[in-house]
Parts: C-alpha cells; structure tokens; sequence
C-alpha cells in the first residue's frame, strides 16, 4: 500500500541545498504541467472518477489537488518574500477534494490553471537571491519553519508525486 500512496517516496531534502538542486527543481516544477497533462491524456470520464489506490483520491481530485495545493505554496512564498516568518494557515486538503468542484468538476479548469501557475511561480523562484531563498515561513501544524528553497524542492516532489499516482493507475489497468 505504501508504494501506491508514495510510488516516489518521501520528499527527502538534501543537507545542504545547492544551486544545481534547485535549477533541477525548478525544470521539474515547469514541466509538471505537460506531464500532468500527458499522464491524464486520452482518459474517459469514468477513468479520471477511478481512484488511484484503494481508499485513495480519484484522478479527477489528484487533478484538481495539485493546483489547490501550488497555490496555497505561491501565496505562502509571497507572505515570506514580504513578511519575516509569517505564520501560514494550513487548509483541509481532504476537505477540499471533497467540494464539488474537485469531485466533478472539469479537468481541463484546472490543467488551465496549473500552466499558468507554475509560470509564475517559476519566474518568481527564479528571481530569487540566496538570501530571498533562505528567507521562511511557520507551518503551524508542524511547527517548524521552512525555507523557500525547501518549499520549491517539495513542490517539484509534489507534483511527481501525484503524476506518479496517475501513471501507476494507468499502468496496472492497463489504459
């Protein structure tokens, strides 16, 4: 079960996050959008309402999951890049993929969103001096501080993370 709820693992960052970490990273969290797209590609409606594991999210949600959840982290990158160590308020991701918009609504909404997103988010990571990238916010639900470096290395396992469900999903039924 382990393997279908995380096919990549855990996000492990490195001890020392380095330039070449975060420019991989940053390839990783642009081409997330056309892989995204590629791994959903061809699938019927009643593929992407098939959840990815037992008891786990659909595709449709996986879908949907990912711009909900870069959002929250764009948002939490400007509260940081213009507050010193802002508290940030975590969300029910179970909760929303509940809503209706994620359970039925369109992918392509959200494939539109995640294109978009990404490009700023990118662009804005980019831009970033090593004192930019080593500034950090709360997490008050794990109660740690996290860098933007970290946060853009997590996204960019986030991302093939959920790609990852998709794929497997596709490979085990054989689509």
């Amino acid at each position: 079960m382990d393997d279908l709820r995380y096919p990549i693992g855990l996000f492990q960052a490195p001890e020392k996050i380095e330039r070449h970490h975060l420019e991989v990273w940053l390839e990783e969290l642009s081409a997330a959008p056309v892989r995204l797209r590629d791994a959903i590609s061809g699938l019927t409606g009643s593929q992407l309402d098939t959840p990815y594991r037992p008891d786990g999210w659909t595709v449709r949600q996986v879908v949907h999951h990912i711009p909900d959840s870069h959002m929250n982290a764009y948002i939490r990158f400007k509260l940081a890049l213009t507050e010193e160590n802002p508290v940030i308020r975590p969300y029910d991701e179970k909760g929303w993929a509940e809503l209706h918009d994620s359970k039925y609504g369109n992918v392509e909404v959200s494939m539109k969103l995640l294109v978009s997103l990404h490009q700023r988010f990118v662009n804005l990571s980019e831009s970033l001096s090593e004192s930019d990238l080593n500034r950090t916010f709360y997490h008050p639900a794990n109660q740690t501080s996290q860098t933007l470096k970290e946060t853009i290395g997590m996204y960019a396992w986030h991302g093939n993370h959920h790609i990852a469900h998709i794929a497997g999903l596709r490979k085990r039924n054989g689509w």
